[in-house]
């Protein structure tokens, strides 16, 4: 499956150390300019990251300025080639890419198909470390992550 990823998804799995679980869940991840930039500055992203232009750059200028230009060119991408999902974790752009059509995945929804591929035995280890890496998801996530994993006992 070919995604295309924001830079919040490719930050956070980079800070605890399992961009891996990126790179082994999507045969394909594609990254707009804008956010190869934000996440990689004027260093080479990794060969298994591709860096694919806008077709359309207009669209992306189209989208509200409260959006960040990695977030923009992102869903703009996500468009103009049909990929789904799209890797996203900010609340008001999930909304505005939702409404325009597109399949939405955060960085937990990457953990619970993680789970569900048996990439990763328990996704609440990784939830912590997220939150330990600045990662702001708020307890109600949490715990409907950890019931969607089946791990909403305090011992699993």
């Amino acid at each position: 499956m070919t995604v295309v990823s924001n830079s919040s998804p490719l930050i956070i799995y980079e800070r605890i150390g399992r961009l891996d679980l990126l790179r082994l869940t999507y045969e394909q991840i594609l990254v707009p300019p804008a956010v190869s930039h934000e996440v990689f500055g004027a260093s080479q992203p990794p060969d298994w990251l591709r860096v694919v232009s806008l077709q359309q750059p207009l669209a992306a200028v189209v989208l509200s300025s409260a959006y960040g230009p990695g977030e923009r060119e992102a869903i703009s991408l996500a468009l103009e080639i049909a990929a789904s999902p799209l890797l996203l974790d900010d609340l008001p752009a999930r909304r505005i890419a939702t409404r325009l059509g597109i399949e939405v995945v955060g960085s937990v929804g990457v953990l619970l198909l993680c789970k569900r591929k048996k990439l990763i035995s328990s996704v609440r280890p990784l939830l912590l470390q997220m939150r330990q890496a600045d990662f702001r998801i708020s307890d109600e996530i949490v715990e409907l992550a950890l019931l969607s994993a089946g791990e909403n006992n305090a011992k699993d």
